[in-house]
């Protein structure tokens, strides 16, 4: 039984994330612990508790939980973050990462870390959802969890989470539902977005795979050439964050999603 875990908060473009290095624990204990942590007013507080677990196909296992408890396959930013915390302990700067979405590669610089993650699969463009009585335009593809992304004008006025709350529950992306990306194009170089999590269940400050899949999806939309990319994303928390890719017809693989990280404290909490 847990009773008590001695945690890192860390934070990467806006997204915070309570990092533990744990022993094996049964899957409904760490579901309930992430519950517990998460929990804004009676614990610590995040949009992911990330535990660190011995591996032996990479230099680190990392699990997302979810705060509602459910474990997710993969998380960007959380993958940064767990990247950061290793490195910091180590003293070493390259190291991968095993996860449900696979081995992810990870460069650490200072507060720079870069991480490669899987091809994206499952593109979809122009998907009829009806939404309200009426039907909106969804592409979706899986960056190592799944996206939905819509593209609209003026995202700073929009009020996503009725709307992304319906998306990421749609009978469409049943059963597993769908992290809903609202995009913004600026030019071939810039995207602005905005994330309704799934697991979640609002809007965050940022999303690493949701920054990927919304320039993926971007490239495709204006047809960029078949060459090396890089596309800057600004989040919600106001930080920019970087997407680089090879693209070939509607191809993408070499993928690296880079941005700063930090830690903020490490404590222990009582469960």
């Amino acid at each position: 039984m847990i009773t008590q875990v001695d945690f890192v908060k860390m934070v990467a473009s806006g997204n915070d994330f309570v990092v533990a290095q744990l022993p094996s624990y049964p899957l409904s204990q760490l579901r309930l612990a992430a519950q517990k942590i998460c929990n804004r007013k009676y614990g610590v507080g995040g949009d992911g508790f990330l535990v660190l677990e011995k591996s032996v196909k990479a230099d680190i296992r990392m699990r997302i939980f979810n705060p509602d408890g459910t474990e997710a396959e993969m998380c960007g930013n959380g993958a940064r973050c767990a990247a950061l915390f290793i490195s910091t302990e180590r003293k070493v700067h390259d190291l991968n990462l095993e996860t449900k979405a696979g081995i992810i590669e990870s460069q650490v610089e200072s507060d720079n870390i870069r991480i490669k993650l899987t091809d994206p699969k499952d593109i979809k463009l122009d998907i009829p959802v009806k939404v309200n009585d009426r039907s909106i335009m969804v592409n979706f593809i899986n960056t190592g969890v799944p996206h939905a992304v819509i593209f609209v004008d003026g995202i700073d006025n929009i009020d996503i989470v009725p709307l992304g709350r319906q998306v990421r529950r749609h009978k469409q992306f049943a059963p597993a539902g769908t992290n809903v990306n609202f995009v913004e194009i600026w030019d071939e170089k810039k995207i602005q977005l905005r994330t309704y999590e799934r697991g979640v269940e609002d809007e965050t400050l940022a999303c690493g795979t949701g920054t990927v899949a919304s320039g993926i999806i971007s490239a495709l939309k204006m047809d960029l050439k078949e060459t090396d990319h890089c596309i800057n994303a600004l989040t919600r928390s106001g930080e920019t964050l970087k997407v680089y890719f090879d693209k070939k017809g509607n191809d993408f693989s070499n993928i690296w999603l880079a941005g700063k990280a930090r830690s903020v404290f490490k404590s222990t909490i009582a469960l």
